[in-house]
């Protein structure tokens, strides 16, 4: 096997098994008691689905030059479909638009063995398990930081890190501060838009897709389409998506 190619798997191989360790974890009792009670109550509209229950990994391109982070799972999107960002409202924003930049083989984001391949892209979360009221606590976030750290160490092609909300960029610059990057000081503020520059990253933020967001009128399609378009000059993506 050629040194490229070996590289390549031992590669995949590594975020299959940090993915499999996010999968299992139990550190915060509060999460793992509200996920699997979601998981067991379901809501009317998925009570003939299982659910997944379990904390979700990250998804998407091993050679990612863009990771996106969001703020947790949905009780009844990730939670219950087992990859984020998938079988809810934010997703079926989130990936609309990743389409059509072709990032997305699909708009649709539906199970997690629906086929959808993203490329160039990752998708990961600050904190993996669903929470009360999409509200982790100081200490539910700094137990799941490592992950994120541990997740990006695997992923060196990445360039942009588009942080979904102020808790996103505020989740990333300490994930970048956990991995001994130099934060600037001040800190960088959020705001959709928003460009930092640290270490050989840029981190970008952008309104997160939430309904609260998007039905209001917060973050628009257009909105979404410049930041994501951003992100993919920024990664030096365009002219590679171009080409295909």
């Amino acid at each position: 096997m050629a040194p490229a190619i070996a590289r390549d798997v031992n590669r995949a191989a590594a975020l299959q098994a940090l993915d499999a360790e996010v999968a299992d974890c139990r550190r915060c009792p509060r999460l793992v008691e509200w996920r699997e009670r979601m998981a067991s109550e379901k809501v009317a509209r998925h009570r003939d689905e299982p659910y997944w229950g379990r904390p979700v990994p990250g998804f998407g391109d091993p050679d990612a030059r863009i990771l996106v982070v969001g703020l947790a799972p949905a009780a009844h999107g990730g939670n219950r479909t087992g990859r984020i960002f998938t079988g809810d409202r934010s997703g079926d924003f989130l990936y609309r638009v990743l389409h059509e930049a072709g990032l997305s083989s699909s708009p649709i984001s539906r199970q997690r063995d629906d086929g959808l391949i993203l490329t160039g892209t990752r998708i990961s979360a600050v904190v993996h398990c669903a929470p009360p009221a999409n509200r982790p606590t100081i200490d539910e976030r700094d137990a799941c930081l490592p992950y994120l750290a541990r997740e990006l160490a695997l992923l060196p092609d990445v360039r942009v890190i588009l942080a979904l909300g102020s808790f996103g960029w505020d989740g990333v610059l300490r994930t970048l501060a956990v991995a001994g990057h130099a934060v600037p000081r001040p800190r960088p503020r959020f705001g959709h838009g928003a460009e930092a520059r640290i270490g050989s990253y840029v981190v970008l933020g952008s309104f997160h897709p939430s309904q609260q967001n998007t039905f209001t009128g917060r973050l628009t399609v257009p909105m979404f389409d410049a930041v994501i378009a951003q992100a993919r000059d920024l990664a030096g993506l365009s002219s590679t998506l171009r080409s295909r």
